[in-house]
């Protein structure tokens, strides 16, 4: 993807992951976590405003984006949160600041309640990190990923660029539908698609829910307040879970803030990042 290279490649326990860095190795080391089906082009707008101020590390988790897919490869929240533990180790980082965006909120919160790794602020933008979760549809496609991954091609593409458009608020640019679709197409791509869905399990927030209310790093939970996957209900219950959680709620967004408001959500980012305690 020449508007966003991933020139990078770290062999990582679950596939090769892509990645690349932003900004100046002088600056505050951040690290931004993508949701699903996304992959970290999802963050472009917002890392390149970032990276003014700090050295902005993305990637692609394990069977997303340009990241390794394969057969049998185990994607997991659980492997994804130890696969962030591995790359921070890779890159030398201790305590950055850390930015997620829905199943990559899971993975950050896996990371430090689970893995012991420490950040000097954490940053949620609608994540996924309460139960229940998982819409009607994703919960049909995972129960059922053996039967969907044989769908005819083009039947698969419909499908991915509903499930995709269907994240509430004003709507992606067509070209940006585009660009988060692809991925997902093609006989690796399709398989991927559906293998994600069918890991996706609900114990792997279970495990740390109960854990929120110990969590003592500075917090910021932003949440578009038109996301169509989870209701802006469940991200106010977070913020009153986490000590000192401070709320951003973010008008006129759905569940992709960075594309819908990504000026706004900026906005709040800095603001918290520059003084976050």
């Amino acid at each position: 993807m020449a508007e966003w290279p991933l020139p990078e490649t770290f062999p990582s326990g679950s596939g090769a992951v892509r990645w690349n860095r932003l900004g100046g190795a002088d600056r505050p080391p951040l690290v931004l976590l993508h949701g699903t089906p996304f992959s970290s082009y999802v963050w472009r707008a917002v890392a390149r405003s970032l990276a003014r101020d700090h050295q902005v590390f993305v990637w692609d988790m394990p069977g997303y984006g340009m990241s390794e897919k394969s057969a049998g490869q185990d994607v997991s929240l659980a492997a994804q949160g130890r696969v962030f533990t591995e790359l921070l180790g890779h890159w030398g980082l201790e305590d950055p600041l850390v930015v997620a965006h829905d199943f990559g909120g899971a993975v950050a919160l896996r990371a430090h309640l689970l893995h012991g790794v420490g950040y000097r602020a954490l940053a949620l933008v609608d994540p996924v990190a309460l139960a229940p979760w998982g819409s009607p549809f994703f919960r049909l496609v995972r129960d059922h990923a053996e039967v969907f991954e044989e769908l005819p091609p083009a039947l698969h593409r419909a499908l991915v660029r509903e499930y995709v458009g269907s994240t509430g608020g004003p709507g992606l640019h067509p070209t940006v539908l585009d660009q988060l679709v692809e991925p997902w197409l093609g006989e690796s791509g399709q398989s991927a698609f559906y293998r994600q869905i069918a890991q996706a399990d609900q114990r792997y927030t279970d495990e740390i829910q109960d854990r929120y209310p110990g969590i003592d790093v500075p917090t910021l939970i932003c949440w578009g307040e038109d996301d169509a996957w989870i209701p802006v209900a469940k991200g106010r219950e977070l913020a009153a879970a986490v000590p000192g959680a401070r709320w951003e709620p973010i008008a006129h967004a759905g569940h992709l803030v960075q594309e819908d408001a990504p000026a706004e959500l900026t906005a709040a980012l800095l603001a918290f990042l520059r003084h976050p305690h």
